[in-house]
């Protein structure tokens, strides 16, 4: 796995996981009853945006590591993927 492919797998990661995390414990101002004008009731009233990205490096960076330690180690492969036998080499040479 080359360095792109490494950063881009955790970029993948991190993203995923910060969309799991970002409705957790969200109290949204609707709930605290502190509609500001002009915005929707379903607003984030504290989102904490600074503790919640550490939490997501955090945790994306455990999953990239057993990502990354699965890829390398051969343990999957992209032949253990090939279920039809699409990605065979061709005997001609020409890969198509």
């Amino acid at each position: 796995m080359s360095i792109v492919s490494a950063l881009v797998l955790y970029a993948v990661i991190w993203f995923l996981v910060l969309f799991v995390v970002l409705p957790i414990r969200l109290e949204t101002q609707g709930d605290r009853g502190e509609i500001v004008p002009g915005t929707h009731a379903g607003a984030p009233a504290n989102l904490n945006m600074r503790k919640k990205a550490r939490l997501v490096s955090l945790i994306a960076a455990g999953i990239w590591a057993v990502a990354a330690a699965t890829i390398l180690s051969g343990v999957i492969s992209l032949e253990s993927l090939d279920v039809f036998r699409n990605l065979r080499p061709q005997p001609d040479g020409t890969g198509g």
